[in-house]
């Protein structure tokens, strides 16, 4: 029953950003430049939220929390919301359908390209979350497909840095926590590796090789 509440309390928090953006368009309070105010608003949540997604395991495993894995399908799917959400800006908000600018830009502009494909990456793992497809796939393959959120992030952090050239505080900020999530992903991969090793079963010794 916990669970349950505190699901509907991440899911409603999860809403409060996209909720700000919509009373702040509806009293006018978007800025000089509400276009930008929106693409950074939905950019910045959708690096927060691929973030706090990736944080669920190593937490769970430091903590011995289990119960926080079931929080990261949602976390996931909100993360593909704004992301959604920030690319729907550029291709209605600033481009106006124009797909004869969006295609030269995604070409031309590296921090586009980038991007673009930090968000087409997310499109499998979002298709691809229900406990159905989780069968289909099968646990370990399923797995597979679902690091490719890893090099999402990755992604749409060097699509930030690109982005702004000048003031990198932000999204260095944002890097720094990707490094530290990917570091404890291999460390942790290494471990694995050296205990298969060590747990795997010598080979026999034949007669008249000594």
């Amino acid at each position: 029953m916990a669970i349950r509440w505190l699901k509907v309390v991440l899911f409603l928090g999860c809403l409060v950003p996209v909720a700000r953006l919509g009373w702040r368009a509806y009293t006018n309070a978007l800025g000089a430049n509400p276009i930008e105010f929106i693409t950074h608003s939905t950019g910045d949540w959708t690096l927060i939220l691929l973030l706090t997604t990736l944080t669920i395991t190593p937490l769970r495993k430091l903590t011995g929390l289990s119960a926080l894995i079931r929080f990261r399908k949602m976390l996931g799917l909100f993360a593909f919301f704004y992301a959604t959400l920030h690319f729907t800006t550029y291709i209605w908000l600033d481009k106006f359908f124009n797909l004869h600018e969006m295609l030269a830009d995604v070409l031309k502009r590296r921090f586009i390209t980038v991007g673009f494909l930090g968000l087409v990456l997310l499109i499998p793992l979002a298709v691809t979350s229900t406990a159905g497809w989780i069968r289909r796939l099968g646990g370990k393959r399923w797995q597979q497909l679902h690091r490719l959120i890893y090099v999402s992030a990755l992604a749409g952090v060097v699509h930030y840095i690109w982005l702004v050239k000048a003031d990198l505080r932000k999204p260095l900020q944002y890097a720094a926590v990707l490094a530290l999530l990917l570091g404890y992903r291999i460390v942790a991969w290494l471990k694995g590796a050296s205990r298969k090793v060590a747990s795997a079963p010598a080979a026999p010794v034949r007669v008249g090789q000594e």
